[in-house]
């Protein structure tokens, strides 16, 4: 059974900067996808970003496309993202997911496990 810990958020100013982990164990094979969703108050979850475990590949959303990095410690099996330049936008609930699949999309229905999220606040 995959499982999914995310941890990193926290509260920071506008422009500031934070890293969120996801520790990720039981895949069975490398054919897999970890991305990174998130929720704010009242609107619904989006995709923020994927990597793909076959090929190291990446994409990000147009909203945060030069601000977020996201990518992997093999060696630790956990997905970072590193967020710079962050915006009272950003301020949501992160959530990391996956699909064992190879595939790059931010389709929420595309990934099957979902870690239990970590709060992102922005805000002077």
């Amino acid at each position: 059974q995959v499982q999914l810990v995310e941890s990193g958020g926290g509260l920071v100013q506008p422009g500031g900067s934070l890293r969120l982990s996801c520790a990720a164990s039981g895949f069975t094979s490398r054919y897999y996808t970890i991305a990174w969703f998130r929720q704010a108050p009242g609107k619904e979850r989006e995709g923020v970003s994927c990597f793909a475990n076959t090929d190291g590949s990446t994409y990000y959303s147009d909203s945060v496309r030069g601000r977020f990095t996201i990518s992997k410690d093999n060696a630790q099996n956990t997905v970072y993202l590193q967020m710079n330049s962050l915006r009272p936008e950003d301020t949501a609930v992160y959530y990391c997911a996956a699909v064992e699949l190879p595939l790059i999309s931010l389709q929420r229905s595309r990934y099957d496990y979902w870690g239990q999220g970590t709060q992102v606040t922005v805000s002077s």
